[in-house]
Parts: C-alpha cells; structure tokens; sequence
C-alpha cells in the first residue's frame, strides 16, 4: 500500500469518528422530546456505523468485498443526512448551523467514498479485461 493510501485511510478514520463526536454533542445539546430522540438515536446509529463499516472495509478479504461494504458506508452516510434533514424541521431550525455543518461533512465523505466505489469498479473492471 503506497504511503498516501495510508495516511488517506488514517484520515478518513478520524473523520468518521470526528462526525460522530459532533452528532453526539449536537444531541446532547438538543431538548429531549419524544421525536428528536427516535430521530437522534438513528443519526447516532447511521453516523457511527459509517466508521464500524469503513473499518471493515480496511480488512476485506477482496475487491468485491471492499466495493460492498464501501456500498455500506455509502448507504450510512446517506441515512445519516437524511436524519440531519428530519432534525432541522424538528428542531424548528433553533440548530441549523451544526445540522448544516454535519450535513457538509456527510456530503463530502459521501463524495469520497462513491468515487472510492467507483474507482474500485473500474479497477475491477480494467483488471478483468486485462486477464481475458
């Protein structure tokens, strides 16, 4: 693995677990209510599962393996924002800023993992012609 892949992966890592540091203090913060607790508790539960899975993805066992749990990550971070969007009509916009700040971070993360997935697709794909 080159050294940029490395410190790229490491990186990541820390962003993973930073969004899901700044979920639990936005919700910390937030009044409790029956909605925003069914709502938060998905955020809590997408946004950390976006770290678990990329981590799993760091140990796959093959291209196809990596590229499906990618698709996971992907899948998370996007249930992710989608929960941010439920919290602002919720919380009546009194947290806009911190929801538009973690909705900024999933969508860049999301940009970085779909064009990891489909670079791992073309890999794949360039690969198989190559053996043929």
């Amino acid at each position: 693995m080159k050294i940029y892949d490395f410190e790229m992966k490491e990186q990541l890592i820390k962003r993973n677990r930073q969004l899901v540091f700044e979920v639990i203090d936005l919700i910390d913060d937030m009044p409790k209510s029956m909605v925003n607790s069914v709502f938060a508790r998905q955020l809590i539960r997408s946004s950390s599962s976006v770290g678990a899975n990329y981590r799993a993805a760091c140990r796959a066992k093959s291209q196809a393996d990596f590229t499906n749990k990618l698709k996971i990550v992907e899948e998370e971070l996007d249930e992710s924002i989608y929960f941010m969007e439920l919290l602002q009509y919720a919380t009546k916009g009194k947290f806009d800023q911190v929801l538009n700040k973690l909705s900024e971070e999933a969508d860049e993360l999301l940009s970085i993992y779909v064009a990891s997935i489909n670079t791992a697709k073309r890999n794949k794909n360039l690969k198989s012609k190559i053996s043929k």
